[in-house]
């Protein structure tokens, strides 16, 4: 199959999984704490890929754990409580409007920290997908009452994804992407344990009505939003450049706009002009 295919092939499916984690973020606070569903996301993604942990961990060198942590932390740990803590108070599309600032922060850290050499068509492409994103954001409309301060969560958020992104691109690209995935969301899902333990977990199954549904889309978060997507999106950084994986994050207005679709919601043609700029952006980045 043609790399370049393939590449948008994971594009896609990234886009359709990163952009389904919010709503499903938003059914795992109905019975939980915001810790508390980002510490189960990261426990049982680096649970799933125990098995490969241990296989992976003796071939590592001792000198690129720590960067692989970091890592981690960068493009996992850090984002999962941040993204939480915000949708306790904002709507879970605007969370995946916010997050599109990914690609700017990761062009940003990839000039300043990397000096990295970057195509003048890359940074048209970018910054035509993102005046697409601020379109749909100003077209979808925003409700007068959110609370604006927790957005900037979002963003923080997003520039540890971007700071992740320049990061695996210039010091972790040796690596296959399961190996990547398989350590560093151990370590996470190690350091998350006991913050869950802490937030006194258990007493929410004391109640009557035990959170079964709240704790199913936690778990699906991690094994899928985590551990399947973070494995897609190495691969993407490896096969696809920093610039290009950056971008799968454009495609989550997308998807949230098809969760709105099936919750019964009006799409406009404005939207999906709008969609239509993001996508032209996103070929430009990644046209031969």
């Amino acid at each position: 199959m043609d790399q370049r295919v393939l590449n948008w092939g994971i594009f896609l499916l990234l886009s359709l999984t990163w952009g389904s984690s919010f709503i499903l973020m938003k059914l795992g606070l109905a019975s939980f704490s915001p810790y508390q569903v980002a510490s189960i996301r990261l426990i049982s993604a680096g649970a799933a890929l125990l098995p490969f942990f241990f296989r992976f961990i003796r071939q590592t060198p001792a000198s690129k754990i720590p960067v692989i942590i970091l890592s981690g932390l960068l493009g996992n740990g850090i984002p999962a409580y941040l993204f939480c803590i915000a949708e306790t108070r904002i709507d879970s599309s605007l969370a995946g409007m916010l997050n599109s600032f990914t690609p700017v922060f990761a062009l940003i850290f990839s000039l300043v920290l990397f000096h990295s050499p970057v195509l003048k068509r890359q940074v048209l492409g970018l910054m035509i997908g993102f005046v697409g994103v601020i379109l749909l954001f100003l077209v979808k409309g925003v409700d007068a009452n959110a609370y604006w301060y927790y957005g900037f969560l979002v963003i923080l958020a997003t520039a540890c994804y971007g700071l992740n992104i320049a990061l695996v691109h210039h010091y972790l690209k040796e690596f296959q992407s399961l190996q990547l995935v398989s350590i560093s969301l151990f370590f996470m899902g190690l350091f998350a344990l006991p913050v869950l333990l802490l937030s006194d977990f258990s007493a929410t199954f004391q109640a009557a009505e035990r959170p079964w549904m709240s704790l199913a889309a936690s778990c699906t978060l991690g094994l899928v939003g985590t551990g399947v997507a973070s494995l897609l999106f190495y691969q993407l950084i490896r096969s696809a450049g920093a610039i290009f994986a950056s971008m799968v994050t454009y495609g989550l207005p997308v998807v949230a706009i098809g969760w709105g679709f099936v919750a019964g919601e009006a799409i406009s043609g404005w939207q999906v002009l709008c969609l239509g700029v993001i996508m032209g952006g996103v070929y430009l980045v990644n046209r031969k």
